[in-house]
C-alpha cells in the first residue's frame, strides 16, 4: 500500500526555518485579488504598498516559499502517493497573533491523522510556527488521495456543516484573472495542476485549476474588507472545506453571514449557475 500509516503517524516531526519579507508578503496579495482595478484605492494599499502592509492570515499557508498543503503532505515519511491522485480538501489556520510583514520562524510539520474513506484515504497535516517571541500559527491541511482508501482503517470525522438560512449580510463577486493562479504560484504552491494542461488532464480535469487555497485567500480578504472593516488584526481563526474547483477567468460569489464572533462564508462559481466551490468558511474574530 503506497501509505505507511503507521510510519506517517510515529515518524518524528519535520523541523524547518523560514523567513520571509514585505515583498513575499505583497505577492501573495496580487496572487489573492489585492489592487486588482482599484490599484490606488488606500483599502488595497494596505495589501500591495510596503510602508502601509497589513498581512492576510492565509499568507501563513506560504509563508517561506515553502511547500504548502498538498505538496508539502506528499513529502512525508510513510506516503508514497502521485501528485495526480491528490485534492486539497480542507484548511484551518489559528492566528496565535498577528503576522509581521517581515520576519523568521521555525516550522514544525507532522501527519496527524490518516483516514480510510473507502474508495480514498485523507491526510491531515498539521504545521506549527513559531519566532523568537512564541507560536505564530498552527494550520491543518486535509489532503484527498483518490484510490488510496481501503485498509480498514479509521473512516474520521463526517460533520458536515449546517447549510445557512436567510439572507446573507453581504454578497460580493470577485472575477478571478485569466493569469492568477500562474501568478498565485509564485508564491510556493508549484503543483502543475494549477499550470500545465496535460498534467490536468492527467489528474482527471479538462484544463488546469485555481489554487483551493487562492480561494480561501481571496475569501478571507472579502470577508476582513467587508464585515471587519479592513482590519486584519481581528482575524482569530479560519477553516473551510473545498467543495468544488475554480476556473481562472471565472466569478466568484462570495455570500457571507454574521455570527456571534464569527463571520461563516460560501463560495459559488457564478459562471456555472453558482456550482458550490467553498463551503463552511468559519472566520472567527475579534
Amino acid at each position: 500500500m503506497p501509505i505507511d500509516v503507521r510510519t506517517a503517524l510515529t515518524a518524528p516531526p519535520r523541523t524547518a526555518g523560514i523567513s520571509w519579507t514585505a515583498k513575499d508578503v505583497i505577492l501573495y496579495h496580487l496572487g489573492v485579488g489585492a489592487g486588482g482595478s482599484a490599484a490606488t484605492d488606500p483599502a488595497e494599499l494596505r495589501y500591495t504598498l510596503e510602508t502601509r502592509l497589513h498581512v492576510l492570515p492565509g499568507f501563513a499557508a506560504v509563508a517561506g516559499a515553502g511547500s504548502p498543503g498538498v505538496t508539502a503532505a506528499l513529502t512525508m515519511p510513510g506516503i508514497d502517493v502521485d501528485l495526480a491522485r491528490a485534492l486539497h480538501a480542507g484548511q484551518s489556520l489559528t492566528l496565535h497573533r498577528p503576522l509581521p510583514p517581515e520576519g523568521a520562524a521555525t516550522t514544525t510539520a507532522r501527519i496527524d491523522a490518516v483516514y480510510d474513506k473507502g474508495n480514498a484515504a485523507v491526510l491531515v497535516m498539521r504545521t506549527e510556527a513559531a519566532d523568537a517571541d512564541g507560536p505564530l500559527w498552527t494550520d491543518e491541511a486535509w489532503v484527498h488521495l483518490r484510490g488510496e482508501g481501503g485498509w480498514g482503517g479509521d473512516r474520521g470525522p463526517s460533520v458536515r456543516p449546517v447549510p445557512e438560512t436567510g439572507r446573507p449580510d453581504r454578497t460580493v463577486e470577485r472575477t478571478v484573472r485569466e493569469d492568477q493562479a500562474l501568478l498565485y504560484r509564485l508564491s510556493g504552491d508549484w503543483n502543475p495542476l494549477h499550470a500545465d494542461p496535460e498534467f490536468a488532464r492527467r489528474a482527471g480535469f479538462d484544463r488546469p485549476v485555481l489554487h483551493g487555497l487562492c480561494t480561501y485567500g481571496m475569501t478571507l480578504k472579502a470577508v476582513v474588507d467587508t464585515l471587519l472593516d479592513g482590519d486584519v488584526t481581528r482575524v482569530r481563526s479560519c477553516a473551510t472545506r473545498f467543495t468544488g474547483i475554480v476556473h481562472p477567468g471565472e466569478t466568484l460569489r462570495i455570500r457571507m453571514w454574521r455570527r456571534d464572533g464569527e463571520v461563516r462564508a460560501t463560495v459559488t462559481a457564478v459562471d456555472r449557475d453558482d456550482a458550490p466551490v467553498l463551503d463552511g468558511m468559519t472566520v472567527a474574530h475579534a
